[in-house]
């Protein structure tokens, strides 16, 4: 089968990869171009630790086919941190313990980030509502809606 080539921009970069057709947007960022921020859970799209965002829309990844992506503007977690300095998404989840194994912290930090963008001063009932799409085995949930709180009264925290 011949490959497909796709350029889309990542976290701000321009990239480039060579895809099979049916490659996903996360086989893709993880094996082609070494972005491991979103991870690989269920691969049928209900768990959200592949959530991206796609044009500033999230998507879930392991859903998502990478020639989908070309021309497009895809931002991962690891697009939050300028350099060594955090998104104060980011430093609210270790203030609150909101990543105690880390493995959904990607795809939370994914609906957190849509979630102050659309809504600055959100509710806990918006919280629980926006990272609904998201399972966390490890915390119970209290501590990442406290982070994702906090944050929404961190200066920056909207920041792109």
């Amino acid at each position: 089968m011949a490959k497909i080539p796709v350029q889309f921009r990542l976290n701000g970069s321009d990239r480039a990869a060579f895809v099979d057709a049916p490659e996903t947007l996360l086989n893709t960022l993880r094996r082609g171009l070494g972005d491991f921020s979103p991870k690989y859970g269920c691969g049928q799209g209900t768990c959200g630790v592949c959530s991206v965002l796609v044009d500033g829309e999230p998507q879930l990844s392991c859903l998502t086919l990478a020639v989908a992506c070309e021309g497009r503007h895809v931002e991962t977690a690891a697009g939050l941190a300028d350099g060594p300095n955090l998104h104060p998404l980011q430093a609210a989840f270790m203030d609150h313990f909101a990543a105690q194994c880390g493995f959904c912290t990607p795809g939370m930090l994914t609906a957190a980030r849509v979630l102050l963008a659309k809504n600055p001063s959100p509710s806990r009932d918006d919280v629980i509502e926006a990272i609904s799409g998201n399972i966390c085995r490890c915390t119970g949930y209290e501590p990442i809606v406290a982070a994702i709180l906090a944050a929404a009264s961190a200066p920056g925290a909207r920041r792109a």
